[in-house]
This record gives C-alpha cells, sequence and structure tokens, in this order.
C-alpha cells in the first residue's frame, strides 16, 4: 500500500470510531432497545416548524433517522434570565467589520470573535485559509468548546446582503438583534435566513447520478459523503435556506464530543478539493451536523415570527403581505420599462412604441400607496411579535400567562 494512503485511511478510521462513540450514537442504540421518542414529538410540525416540508423524501425512511434520535430540545431560561451570545466572524485584512462594535460594544452579554483569514498575525485567525467560512466556524468551536456561550451566532462580515432577511432589510445588525434565543436555546440550531429560496425544500440531491452544472458542489458532496459521514447512508436530498448563516446553543454543539469538529477540520485541511467546494460542500450539511435531519426548512411564517419577532397573524396574514411585495416589485420593474422607452422616445428614437401616456404617474401612485401598505403591516407585525404569545402562537407552541418567548 503507497505510504501516502495512510493517513488518510487512519483518518477515515478515526472519524467512523468517534462517530461510533459519540454521545448522539449512543444515545440512538439505547433508544432502539426501549428508550422513549416521545421527545421527538415536541420537535414535530404541530410543535415547533422543523419538518421535512413539502417535497417528500424517495426513501420509505427519513435518512439519518436514527442520529436525529440523539438530538433533545433544549429548555429556555426563567423569564427575566439574560441569555450570553457570541457572534463569529470571518474576515479578510481588507474588510470591514465597525458595525459589530458600534452597534454591540455596550452589550455585557454579547461577546464577538472576529478571524482574519488571511493574516496569520491576526490576534484570531484560523490554521488555513481554506473552505470560506467553514474553517473559522470549526475553529470556533473547538478553541471555545468549554466555554461556549449560550446563544452562538455564526455569519459573514458584511452588514448588508441580498441573503440577509428580506423583512429585515437586509441588515445584519437586525437579524442580530431580533434574533431569538429563546428559539435557539429550544431549537438548538436556527438558520438565520427565513426564505426559502434559494436552497428549500429539496435543493441538493447528493445521491443522484446526474451531474448539475448549476450545483457542482452536489457531486462533490457524493464523493465526499463517506469521509465525512462514514456510518450514515447518503441522502436523497439536504435542503435548508442558504447561505451558511446560522446560530446555535453551546448545549447542542456539545451534545458532539468535540473530536467530532476537529475530524471535521482536519477534513477540510487535508481535502484536495479548492476552498470555493469545500466551503459549498458544508452549507448544505450543517442542519445535519447539528439537527440530524437532511431537510430543516421551517415554514417562513414561524421563521419570522418565533425566530425574529415579526408576527403577521398566521401564515395566510404572512402569504398575503408577501404577494403584495411581488406586486410592488412587478410594478416597480414596469415603471423602469416605461422610462427606458419614454427617454429613447424622446430622443427621437422610432424604432419603439411610444409609451402610454399616463402611465407612468398611475404606476407611482400605486408603488407608493403599495409601498405605504407593506411598511404599516410590516410595523404591525414587529409590534405583535413584541408579544410572547403570539410566537407560541404561530410555532404552535403552548403558551400560558407569564411564559417568556
Amino acid at each position: 500500500m503507497p505510504i501516502l494512503r495512510i493517513p488518510l485511511l487512519c483518518l477515515l478510521a478515526v472519524t467512523a470510531l468517534l462517530w461510533i462513540l459519540s454521545p448522539v450514537r449512543m444515545r440512538s442504540w439505547r433508544s432502539s432497545f426501549g428508550a422513549s421518542h416521545s421527545w421527538l414529538h415536541l420537535n414535530s410540525s404541530k410543535a415547533h416548524d422543523s419538518h421535512e416540508l413539502e417535497s417528500p423524501l424517495e426513501d420509505d425512511n427519513p435518512p439519518n433517522s436514527s442520529t436525529m434520535s440523539g438530538f433533545q430540545p433544549g429548555t429556555v431560561k426563567p423569564v427575566g434570565l439574560p441569555y450570553t451570545r457570541t457572534l463569529v466572524v470571518p474576515r479578510t485584512a481588507s474588510e470591514k467589520t465597525d458595525w459589530i462594535q458600534e452597534y454591540f460594544n455596550k452589550d455585557k452579554y454579547f461577546d464577538y470573535k472576529i478571524y482574519v483569514v488571511d493574516d496569520a498575525g491576526a490576534p484570531l485567525s484560523p490554521p488555513k485559509n481554506k473552505g470560506h467560512e467553514v474553517m473559522v466556524y470549526l475553529t470556533y468551536i473547538i478553541d471555545h468548546y468549554h466555554s461556549l456561550s449560550d446563544v452562538n451566532i455564526f455569519m459573514h462580515s458584511h452588514r448588508m446582503a441580498w441573503h440577509n432577511n428580506g423583512l429585515l432589510d437586509g441588515d445584519a445588525v437586525q437579524v442580530i438583534s431580533r434574533l431569538s434565543s429563546e428559539r435557539v436555546q429550544r431549537e438548538g440550531y436556527v438558520n438565520l435566513r427565513c426564505n426559502w429560496d434559494p436552497g428549500c425544500p429539496n435543493w441538493m440531491h447528493p445521491g443522484s447520478v446526474e451531474e448539475d452544472v448549476g450545483k457542482q458542489e452536489q457531486t462533490m458532496l457524493a464523493k465526499s459523503w463517506s469521509e465525512l459521514f462514514p456510518l450514515d447512508p447518503i441522502p436523497n436530498v439536504l435542503a435548508q435556506p442558504c447561505c451558511a448563516q446560522f446560530a446555535v446553543s453551546g448545549e447542542r454543539i456539545r451534545s458532539l464530543p468535540l473530536a467530532r469538529y476537529v475530524v471535521l477540520r482536519d477534513w477540510l485541511l487535508r481535502t484536495s478539493m479548492s476552498d470555493y467546494f469545500s466551503g459549498r460542500v458544508f452549507e448544505y450539511i450543517w442542519q445535519f451536523i447539528f439537527t440530524g435531519r437532511n431537510v430543516v426548512c421551517p415554514k417562513e411564517h414561524v421563521c419570522y415570527c418565533d425566530g425574529f419577532r415579526i408576527c403577521f397573524g398566521g401564515e395566510k396574514e404572512y402569504d398575503a403581505f408577501q404577494e403584495k411585495v411581488r406586486e410592488q416589485t412587478s410594478m416597480e420593474e414596469e415603471l423602469k420599462i416605461w422610462n427606458d422607452m419614454n427617454t429613447k422616445w424622446n430622443s427621437g428614437d422610432k424604432g419603439v412604441e411610444r409609451p402610454e401616456v399616463g402611465k407612468d404617474i398611475e404606476l407611482t401612485e400605486k408603488i407608493a400607496a403599495n409601498l405605504a401598505w407593506c411598511d404599516l403591516k410590516k410595523q404591525e407585525a414587529k409590534e405583535r411579535g413584541d408579544m410572547a404569545k403570539y410566537g407560541a402562537q404561530e410555532a404552535g407552541r403552548e403558551w400560558n400567562d407569564g411564559d417568556g418567548f
């Protein structure tokens, strides 16, 4: 056997051994001999909302069902007790993260760890600049495993981004500020993006034999699955909202042994995959690592309400609001087309038809009225979300007078 293959074989053997001996696996085996599964119903679609939605898996049984039974739901603190929170952010030397200090320095229960990925001399830096945010996320967990905060928030360095929640104006400051620590504690793992597109309900198909040019990481993941999860069959579907930003309770992180994260990081250090693809592979397995579920697509209205305290009153009301948002986008695009045609017409370009006279005024008035309606409903939703009972109601969770979030 070539000598160079020995380290890889050793790594795979260690991975398998650690996964077998992990608390999750041991609990899974014990549960198969008569332990109660009643707690699973607490995380069903009727209780919380993390579930496999809309597009059923091809298998009769969900992949990773044995692992799933090893994760226990968390317990929230008594009303009034604070949660410690730590924000973990990777950045390059040229990227600015002043917004973090500006908005969160005064919170005594809030800490932040900013890793500079391309400066080994920085106060915090990963062992190698590879795998995009993955190397930093795993390094933080490994280095702080025994002193984790109640809530650990993993995010990118930019404050404004298209993949941040639209109802929070794409603003990371609002995402962090409104994130419910209680939901993170209860669920264990919370994706910070509520909108399904892209990622849900059935984004990745790592078991597919046909290569998808638009999802090249799908093939890469299929090839590396047995190295990352040697005892779990490859699932037909992997799905969660994009884009590798999430919060995890300290309790949930420690439900897996420290050595498990070391092995994952070692795989990242050793793999021949590029920086880009090794990072993309993890984007759709974080939920598998921390929940044991291959699909975690909570309903959008529940995510916003119970997760960020923006409560429209139910799925129907939320859908009505989103329809208005789509109308707004459509009208704005129509107005842009009208203005472009009008500019060409006024310049003497007779190759275009003259746009309808007065249509621009009509559209402008409709856009203004629609925007005012949306702003009002969003403000009402935030005010409703400030009352704890509404989050429980939309999530289908029991709530009594005096209960908190």
